[in-house]
């Protein structure tokens, strides 16, 4: 038995993308209805504890989760109807508009609407698909499940690991297991350049002395029940192991960063074409599919460098389904031009330092004349000159991290210092974030350890988790 429900622009996915245009058609005057299979709204961004999100939007550093959160507080505000821990399991095109059928706890629902925006994100490449030889052990986690186990779940997956892959998540894992005790023994490349961004290579592997080898891959796995070691082996200009190359580390964990795949299942059942380049839906510029009435966005569209621009994609998705849905929406032949990604790292001179201060990751050269004067060139703006001369003098960095809770339903809570704090205090600061258990509800902002060990920095919450009204 079904019950039916309608609306006028149906949003699948409840994450930076969706949210966006969920708000975005509502404002423009359509009724909205988000379905999303999680049982909070948020996407990936709930685990992404980091900070580095909204400075282009905000001109702010948040973590993930604030990010994620200022969008559901104006989501929220709307009353905006959202349809958690439901999962989509048919979809198709009618005379009126769509047919999704969807599950929840309390049975089979039919949704139909006049347009559609999928914000559906993304998955990472498995093992499989990078054909590592050997056993199936625990142990081999891609590196969003890692941060899964960690940021959210408060468990340690590793006490030894080899990263497999240069992309940034990996890059940012690494850093984090670091944080929390963890041996990094490598992050390991088969390209002969680095894939992360190149603020990413700085704060998360040179700040921690963390190698990087590149042109080099993981060819084979050992151990049974639990992983217990892997192969590293060289590879030629074409990729391809060199023989006689192998060496074996002994590890705990194997984390692999090996890229992402826009999630399109959906997107092909509706006959959707696909972008061979982007793996995502051709679009034209409105991002509108080859599907009439359907839309697509986020990182379902293409594998975007920052959220701030899935959001912009977002924004731009929702309120164009929404004119659809009024009939005001015209059709354009023009096709969408993807947003180009950043470089990625390079080589470095001796009198080099990347700017790890926003986005565009300036590299910057610093001299130092005759008189002592210190001159900065390659920066895009004036922090990047003053980043360079902190950084001679004075370095500082930020920390992200959790602290345990007494709430078994929420058994950590993301956190982060209210402003930098000198580089050589950050595993001082970890020890004291390590003591800290929150026993009393607290909400976004709320001051955890005050003015921490003299940095003039505090603790500070950076989600609404455990606000008090929970």
């Amino acid at each position: 038995m079904t019950d039916k429900r309608t609306c006028d622009v149906l949003v699948i996915g409840g994450g930076p993308a969706g949210l966006a245009a969920s708000i975005a058609a509502h404002d423009a005057g359509a009724n909205v209805l988000l379905i999303e299979r999680e049982q909070r709204l948020g996407g990936i961004l709930k685990q992404c504890i980091h900070d580095g999100f909204g400075l282009v939007r905000f001109k702010e550093k948040l973590s993930g989760p604030e990010y994620a959160e200022r969008f559901i507080d104006e989501f929220g505000k709307r009353g905006i109807t959202a349809l958690l821990q439901t999962f989509v399991t048919d979809v198709k095109k009618t005379a009126d508009g769509f047919e999704t059928v969807v599950v929840d706890r309390e049975g089979v629902h039919t949704i139909t609407a006049k347009s559609m925006v999928l914000a559906t994100g993304c998955r990472e490449r498995t093992a499989k698909q990078v054909s590592i030889h050997g056993t199936r052990p625990a142990g081999v986690f891609t590196a969003g499940t890692a941060q899964n186990f960690i940021n959210l779940c408060g468990q340690m997956p590793t006490k030894k690991c080899v990263i497999l892959g240069s992309g940034d998540i990996g890059l940012i894992m690494a850093r984090r297991l670091t944080l929390e005790g963890a041996e990094v023994l490598g992050v390991y490349e088969v390209k002969p350049t680095p894939s992360g961004l190149a603020r990413n290579i700085q704060q998360c592997l040179r700040d921690f002395d963390i190698p990087l080898y590149l042109s080099h891959t993981v060819t084979r796995v050992f151990g049974e029940d639990r992983l217990t070691g892997v192969e590293i082996t060289q590879v030629d200009e074409h990729m391809k192991p060199v023989p006689g190359t192998e060496q074996y580390l002994d590890c705990d964990a194997l984390i692999l960063s090996v890229g992402l795949i826009p999630e399109n299942e959906i997107s092909e059942k509706l006959g959707v074409e696909i972008d061979a380049t982007t793996r995502g839906p051709r679009c034209n510029k409105d991002q509108e599919t080859s599907v009439p009435g359907v839309f697509s966005c986020g990182n379902s569209l293409q594998v975007f460098d920052l959220v701030d621009y899935v959001s912009d994609s977002g924004e731009l998705a929702g309120t164009n389904a929404a004119a659809y849905a009024k009939g005001t929406y015209t059709r354009s032949d023009k096709a969408r031009v993807p947003v180009p990604l950043e470089e990625p790292a390079g080589d470095m001179a001796p009198n080099q330092m990347v700017c790890i201060t926003c986005p565009q990751g300036c590299l910057l050269t610093v001299d130092r004349e005759e008189d002592g004067s210190i001159t900065v060139t390659g920066n895009r703006c004036p922090r990047g000159e003053q980043f360079a001369i902190n950084e001679l003098s004075a370095p500082k960095r930020t920390i992200c991290s959790t602290v345990r809770t007494a709430f078994p339903e929420t058994p950590v809570l993301p956190v982060r210092v209210s402003t930098d704090i000198p580089k050589e205090k950050i595993f001082d600061v970890m020890n004291e974030i390590d003591k800290v258990c929150v026993t009393m509800r607290v909400s976004r902002g709320d001051v955890l350890i005050r003015d921490v060990l003299g940095t003039g920095a505090d603790v500070i919450a950076t989600s609404d988790l455990l606000q008090p009204d929970a």
